[in-house]
């Protein structure tokens, strides 16, 4: 008997210290907003738009003002923040499917449209940790569904399939009925993001004693542009001649992206969570031109400037990151998977092949980071204005090489963040140092490379490009 109650005690107290091991472990949000632009928000300096909730976070936590997408479009930036690489590393280089330009002076290479199963994922290395791991919203990351999030590394799949965007064939778009195979109907109605954003509260509520990992992926602000009524006639009101942000169904979407963040914020304090939670806001990609502007930066979604990938990137973590706090080093999507294992102290060995570098020197530290330069690789076209490119970052300095023109522009973003003159003739030995470090980078990522097109007709290619897939 008395073995017996030594047994009971001593298996008590392991229980005991296991659950309290379990419950110190800090929840993580990757709250993902797809084609939002680095001023679409109240805080990052729009003219219309209200954005009272990523306001506060961006108050409550450090805000990065050179933050990153990976890509000018989404599937690749996705990628990269999932497995922590460069979209050439993963030659995942395009949004899946990407414009077809058969007739176009470049041929683009054969690329690999799907996130392929042998990459160890963020979400795998959250579950190798005892984590709750869930996904919701856009995926985009394979057509085939053994490549959707379920067999990525997540527990549960809520709305992640291989659309880029809510699909008004056979459904509403944003409003229910969805036809969306990963997520069923809501009432007549519903609005996709409240939806998403009530599945994340659901989730947070009833796992609040388990450590989680939660992507929360929106399909917002993606177009088409549907908004409640109510909000979009509420903007209609508040446009005035000359405003830079101007489309009242887009600030609707903005509205309700923001509404589903501050959702999620409320469930963390409500639950008791939020100072043990650290929260990511990112975007996939600049904002598209056609319902945005992104000025002062050049273009947009798409394109090769720096209105194409210039994103906002916001931690908070109230433990540990000052609020308030406000970074300039250069980060990337890339960073984000070998910054969030680091700051829960992940204790298995980093995945090979990752490209980012750990923030949290900077995030925790106020330090510089260990780093010389970030990178883009777009070897395709796009609406957007993109023509195959690969660029390179380095302190105020960004190189972009055009491979159809062999062309290279040479900006000082620190003297012109608009992009407005390339003074690659004035800096010759800059070019050549950019040059250089790009062209080794590429070698050491394995790029793929535009090779002259053979069947290059410059009529055919002027026809085919207006009759392209739209995205």
């Amino acid at each position: 008997m008395k073995k017996i109650r030594l047994f009971l005690f001593w298996f008590s107290m392991f229980t005991f210290y296991a659950l309290q091991s379990q419950e110190k472990k800090t929840n993580v949000i990757l709250f993902l907003v797809d084609d939002m632009g680095w001023t679409d928000a109240s805080c990052l300096g729009s003219d219309l738009y209200k954005t009272p909730h990523l306001d506060k976070l961006v108050s409550d936590g450090m805000m990065f003002t050179n933050g990153y997408a990976s890509s000018t479009v989404c599937s690749p930036t996705r990628a990269s923040i999932v497995t922590g690489k460069y979209p050439a590393s993963l030659r995942l280089t395009d949004w899946i499917e990407g414009h077809q330009k058969p007739f176009a002076k470049m041929k683009i290479p054969k690329w690999n449209q799907k996130l392929d199963i042998e990459e160890v994922t963020i979400a795998e290395m959250f579950k190798k940790n005892h984590y709750k791991t869930i996904h919701l919203g856009k995926w985009h990351l394979g057509e085939d569904p053994k490549y959707w999030p379920e067999h990525q590394g997540f527990d549960i799949n809520i709305g992640g399939y291989s659309a880029g965007s809510p699909k008004a064939d056979g459904g509403q778009g944003y409003f229910s009925p969805y036809h969306n195979p990963r997520m069923s109907n809501g009432n007549k109605g519903e609005y996709l993001t409240d939806r998403l954003a009530n599945e994340a509260v659901s989730f947070i509520k009833k796992n609040k004693t388990k450590p989680f990992f939660m992507n929360l992926w929106l399909y917002n602000v993606h177009m088409p542009l549907q908004a409640k009524k109510e909000v979009v006639q509420k903007y209609k009101s508040k446009i005035n001649k000359g405003m830079t942000h101007n489309n009242a169904t887009y600030a609707a979407m903005i509205e309700h992206m923001d509404d589903a963040l501050g959702a999620v914020v409320q469930a963390l304090k409500e639950t008791g969570l939020e100072n043990n939670t650290i929260v990511v806001f990112h975007s996939d990609n600049g904002g598209h031109l056609k319902p945005t502007s992104n000025a002062p930066l050049r273009s947009g979604k798409g394109d090769l400037y720096e209105g194409g990938v210039r994103v906002p990137l916001v931690f908070k973590w109230p433990l540990k990151i000052k609020a308030g706090a406000v970074s300039n080093e250069l980060a990337i999507s890339a960073d984000i998977m070998p910054t969030l294992l680091s700051l829960v102290n992940n204790k298995y060995k980093m995945p090979k092949g990752v490209d980012g570098i750990d923030l949290s020197p900077a995030l925790l530290e106020h330090k510089k980071l260990d780093r010389e330069a970030i990178y883009w690789h777009y070897p395709h076209y796009h609406k957007g204005g993109a023509k195959p490119y690969s660029a390179i970052r380095k302190g105020d300095w960004k190189l972009i090489q055009i491979y159809e023109e062999d062309m290279l522009q040479l900006y000082n973003l620190k003297e012109d963040l608009g992009e407005t003159k390339n003074v690659a003739i004035q800096n010759t030995k800059k070019v050549k140092e950019l040059l250089q470090d790009l062209n080794q980078w590429k070698q050491d990522v394995g790029a793929q490379l535009p090779t002259p097109n053979p069947d290059y007709d410059e009529t055919k290619n002027k026809f085919y490009f207006d009759k392209s897939i739209k995205h």
